[in-house]
């Protein structure tokens, strides 16, 4: 059985943590995409962002989950040891393997900051850590990752907490993402026509 726990990358499970976690074991798709990457098991790997977003919103605003609308599957890992792309690329053929419908997108997140530059034009500090880098995701709503625990139970990392993404607001994470970006993300992701249920704040 599923159950939140502490993870060496997030001081506590944060509140309303049963509520995502029921979510989420109540899909079986999810739980194999799960057991994909923890048969590869990158470095402390975890599973985030738009894919536990649309789940949960599709579950609760759209009309029901289908794992064909989703964009991939982030799987943000750390490891200081090796920064290439080549070991991206690696896990992600590894992944592929095991399921291949799946776009696996597949990011050491102790390398980011030697990309982000030319992608955003903004020079960044070295992440620390995996929940150093999903405090800084786009949207609140988003800034949640995954893992599986040694006992079976679900990790979780959210740094903002899990209001935005269960009550169905999309609100901007103003740590780097300027105004501008924002707002082309808004454009193009159009919130409001899939989940009319959900709330655009700023």
């Amino acid at each position: 059985m599923l159950e939140a726990m502490a993870a060496h990358d997030a001081p506590s499970p944060p509140d309303r943590a049963d509520e995502l976690i029921d979510i989420l074991a109540s899909s079986d798709w999810f739980l194999a995409t799960m057991d994909c990457v923890a048969t590869v098991d990158p470095p402390r790997w975890w599973v985030g962002a738009g894919v536990i977003r649309d789940l949960v919103w599709d579950t609760r605003f759209g009309d029901g989950f289908d794992p064909a609308r989703l964009k991939d599957v982030d799987v943000a890992y750390f490891d200081g040891t090796d920064l290439t792309t080549d070991r991206e690329v690696e896990l992600g053929s590894e992944l592929r393997e095991l399921d291949p419908s799946i776009v696996w997108d597949v990011k050491n997140q102790a390398a980011v900051h030697q990309w982000y530059p030319a992608r955003f034009g903004l020079d960044v500090q070295p992440f620390q850590s995996v929940s150093e880098a999903v405090a800084i995701w786009p949207e609140y709503a988003a800034c949640v990752a995954v893992r599986d625990g040694e006992d079976g139970s679900l990790m979780l990392l959210a740094p903002h907490g899990l209001d935005d993404l269960l009550d169905g607001v999309w609100r901007r994470n103003p740590t780097r993402v300027t105004p501008e970006e924002y707002e082309r993300r808004l454009l193009r992701k159009d919130p409001a026509a899939r989940w009319p249920g959900v709330r655009v704040a700023g």
